[in-house]
């Protein structure tokens, strides 16, 4: 599938309010254990994609690189994100089946 239809489901996950965005809101939802999916712009900055890729790792989160900042931040209707983490069990595995993971 296409980043096209990732983008489609981040949103309306988004707007489902089932979606943590930013710096500090893709840590706590890893920290808390309510991130089910952790979504990474390609384009990220290797020392937030090191440090974003332990929290997942830890708290047994999948991983998913997917667009760029720009267009992940576009699908939301935020501005860039490095990543966003999917709080849903039902949108995790949507986003998982479109990227094929």
């Amino acid at each position: 599938m296409s980043e096209k239809d990732v983008a489609g489901a981040l949103g309306l996950a988004q707007k489902a309010g089932k979606l943590s965005s930013g710096d500090l809101g893709v840590k706590d939802a890893l920290s808390d254990g309510k991130a089910m999916l952790l979504v990474i712009a390609t384009d990220a900055a290797p020392n937030t994609v090191k440090e974003l890729k332990f929290l997942a790792e830890k708290a047994s989160v999948p991983v998913v690189f997917c667009m760029q900042r720009t267009a992940l931040g576009l699908c939301i209707g935020k501005a860039p994100r490095a990543a966003v983490a999917v709080l849903d069990k039902g949108f995790a595995g949507l986003i998982m089946k479109k990227w094929n993971v």
